[in-house]
């Protein structure tokens, strides 16, 4: 659905070189996984299945950019500017100072947790193989996937510019940790500037541990680890200005969405 869906927003706003390009490899990840779900299904290697496993990280990074070739120049902030009230009611009234109440620690364990968002998912894979437990891959995958595309699937109706560009100057983190430098030398060299609404950070983090908790139940740690993570990270976009708040908010309305969606799909389901 989602591969439909870029074609036609391609059609609609990208130019005849994106649309095209987003045309190719969206048909290169169709014809991937029909080859993979044929062998699978007609054979008895287990290879096509791990495939299919681990396929959709780097799809998902594929699906981020083909949104970043969508992004449309914008002179206004109107969204931004709506946004970033709540922003500062919070920040201001207390946040940003209890985070740095302890001084650099707390700043660079968030930024941390930022940077690892993009091994959550892999991890929480990793573990249902090491538990023996590949046959709910797919009840991880689901969560996961779909909360991070329904997030990526409404850029282009959102067009926005993170808080740290658009207010340079406004409610920044007193401490430029290490660990922030990396954060923004990587978001400068692989982020887009379609959108930051909703935020697919948010919706990736709680929907690893949505997924932890309906996938592995029985290994509560999983699950609590993965909030934990999920709630540092939250905390990280809107502190670190990588977000606002509203686009956490709307990050984690999608994984609980999709939480829901993949209780009613595995309803009376024991495996």
């Amino acid at each position: 659905a989602f591969l439909c869906w870029t074609a036609i927003a391609g059609a609609l706003w990208g130019s005849p070189p994106v649309r095209n390009l987003i045309l190719l490899w969206n048909l290169a990840v169709l014809i991937c996984y029909s080859v993979a779900i044929y062998a699978e299904l007609h054979g008895r290697a287990k290879w096509p299945g791990i495939v299919r496993d681990w396929l959709p990280f780097p799809i998902l990074m594929l699906a981020y950019r083909e949104m970043g070739w969508l992004a449309m120049p914008h002179d206004s902030y109107p969204l931004e500017t709506s946004w970033v009230f709540w922003d500062r009611i919070v920040l201001r009234g207390g946040a940003k100072a209890v985070i740095e109440s302890l001084g650099p620690v707390v700043p660079s364990i968030l930024e941390i947790s930022y940077t690892l968002v993009y091994s959550l998912g892999p991890f929480a894979v990793a573990m249902l193989y090491a538990y023996g437990r590949r046959d709910r891959a797919e009840r991880f995958l689901f969560l996961f996937v779909a909360s991070v595309l329904v997030c990526y699937a409404q850029y282009p109706f959102w067009p926005s510019e993170p808080p740290r560009t658009v207010f340079p100057n406004e409610d920044l983190p007193s401490y430029l940790t290490v660990f922030r430098r990396i954060n923004l030398r990587m978001l400068g060299n692989y982020g887009i500037h379609t959108s930051v609404f909703p935020s697919g950070h948010v919706a990736a983090a709680f929907a690893a541990a949505f997924g932890a908790w309906r996938a592995l139940p029985e290994r509560r740690w999983l699950f609590r680890f993965l909030l934990v993570m999920a709630v540092l990270i939250a905390t990280s976009t809107v502190y670190g200005r990588y977000h606002y708040l509203a686009d956490a908010l709307a990050g984690l309305t999608a994984a609980v969405c999709m939480l829901g969606f993949s209780i009613w799909k595995w309803r009376g389901s024991r495996a």
